[in-house]
């Protein structure tokens, strides 16, 4: 059974041939869900629950690359690589990761049984790499980039580059070596290469000479590749900033509210490549952005960390514990803005809190759903009749920065109809869609992360100019049609 995903189709907004600074790249992100692989609404949210988890889990341990796996957190972005002829791609857009990589023919994916599926997956093991390709070399700084701390004479050596082709730096001949990358729920073995990549445009495609990226042979437990999208080196926009500053400063996207039901019909979201008038384009009304500045963080630094400072429940601020306000110099602390994590997560004593208060405003009127929690992964639940609204509390995201998100009540409280397995009628549940990252005290790195479920309904940019992370409510369906009629 194939892997859900958010199948991407590329338009874009040109006024001249060259590009410029009001030029941008219109992306659709297309939600669909497999019906057959998750039949339940609690089925397909403690599937993605426990994706979560491990993907929160994977922040914490070095030395790992991320993939976006989670269902309904799935997003691919098709691209044509090479030129004679052309190969078209889908790839995970994942926020988390530095580094663009695809399978590579021929392909071995090993435990990818249910997940893998030819048909929804446009023709992965049959890649083969176009005649104008080439090995990265051994002394780039992408070679470098890719093997993380080791020095481009460490990897010649890997190489196996004889000693005195290293002390007179001639080994440039000599390509980078595979490298190794583990994620939560798989690992794979990849060389480096550079490419033609190109993004289809109504007249002239653009196309990127020498991209690079990660072609992989050998996969476990994952089918398909990713664009990176993080701060790094090898990202797609860092790559796409080489050819063009202006549409490689600035990335944004607009998620169209999801639900957990399969059958549900959704609008493209748009993921927007570069800057655009904003004001212009979507009229005075439209509230303006709620920027957070970008954390630095010397041992994940591909991540977008941010300061969360409070959580207010109701009336009531809950402040954050320090080390989820800022990242120390060992690399540990603060919030991840995280496309391919679903749900936020926050660690285990300020989560316990923030539960407690909304415990205290929702419990006195409704009675706890244990037996929701426990297929679900989310807690707290709560039934309710149907004629009865939930008496649901406002929650605001306090950021650093000074910066405040009022978050739309589908956004962290999740309601649906379950029947249960004997059940004779459907009772209507509530889930706060927040999950227990457990305690911190082991492992270091992040100590939370801001899932895309809470990201739905706003535009997230992430602004690599000025190092910053906005948010502004928009009708992203709306959003999408606007841009897309130019």
């Amino acid at each position: 059974m194939a892997t859900p995903a958010f199948f991407i189709f590329l338009s874009v907004i040109l006024s001249s041939i060259s590009i410029s600074f009001s030029q941008i790249l219109l992306l659709p992100l297309t939600h669909s869900l497999s019906i057959a692989q998750f039949n339940t609404t609690p089925h397909l949210l403690k599937s993605t629950s426990t994706r979560s988890t491990a993907r929160f889990l994977r922040h914490r341990r070095p030395h790992q690359v991320s993939l976006p796996l989670s269902p309904g957190s799935d997003y691919t972005l098709s691209l044509s690589l090479g030129s004679h002829p052309p190969q078209t791609l889908s790839l995970y857009m994942d926020t988390g990761s530095d580094l663009v990589w695809l399978p590579c023919h021929p392909f071995q994916c090993m435990l990818c049984d249910g997940e893998y599926n030819p048909k929804t997956i446009p023709n992965p093991t049959t890649l083969n790499l176009s005649s104008t390709a080439a090995p990265a070399a051994c002394k780039s700084p992408s070679c470098a980039a890719a093997h993380s701390s080791l020095s481009s004479s460490d990897l010649c050596a890997i190489s196996r580059c004889p000693l005195e082709s290293i002390e007179v730096s001639e080994c440039d001949s000599f390509s980078c070596p595979p490298f190794y990358y583990a994620y939560a729920d798989g690992s794979l073995i990849a060389k480096l290469y550079t490419d033609s990549l190109s993004i289809p445009m109504s007249s002239p495609s653009l196309i990127l000479r020498n991209f690079t990226f990660g072609c992989a042979n050998s996969a476990l437990g994952e089918p398909i590749g990713v664009a990176g999208f993080g701060r790094g080196v090898l990202s797609l926009p860092a790559q796409l900033t080489d050819f063009s500053p202006q549409l490689g400063s600035q990335f944004s996207y607009c998620l169209v509210s999801h639900s957990f039901d399969a059958n549900r019909v959704r609008r493209p979201s748009p993921l927007i490549l570069g800057r655009y008038k904003r004001k212009e384009q979507l009229g005075q009304a439209e509230p303006e952005f709620a920027y957070t500045p970008m954390l630095d963080n010397p041992k994940y630094p591909y991540f977008y960390s941010v300061g969360l400072e409070a959580i207010s429940i109701g009336k009531r601020r809950i402040e954050s514990p320090a080390r989820l306000k800022m990242v120390d110099r060992g690399g540990n602390g603060g919030l991840v803005v995280d496309s391919g994590t679903t749900f936020t997560i926050l660690p285990s004593d300020f989560y316990e809190s923030v539960v407690a208060e909304f415990t205290h405003r929702v419990e006195r009127g409704h009675n706890r759903a244990g037996r929701i929690e426990e297929r679900t992964g989310l807690s707290p639940c709560y039934y309710f009749d149907d004629d009865v609204v939930a008496k649901v509390p406002v929650v605001v995201l306090h950021f650093g920065g000074n910066s405040s998100v009022v978050l739309p009540r589908r956004n962290y409280f999740y309601e649906f109809l379950d029947g249960g397995d004997d059940a004779k009628r459907k009772r209507k549940v509530g889930c706060v869609m927040l999950m227990n990252g457990g305690h911190d005290s082991e492992g270091g790195g992040p100590v939370g992360t801001l899932g895309n479920y809470q990201q739905q309904g706003f535009e997230v940019v992430y602004d690599l100019e000025k190092r910053r992370v906005g948010f502004a409510r928009r009708k992203c369906a709306s959003l999408w049609d606007s841009l897309n009629q130019g």
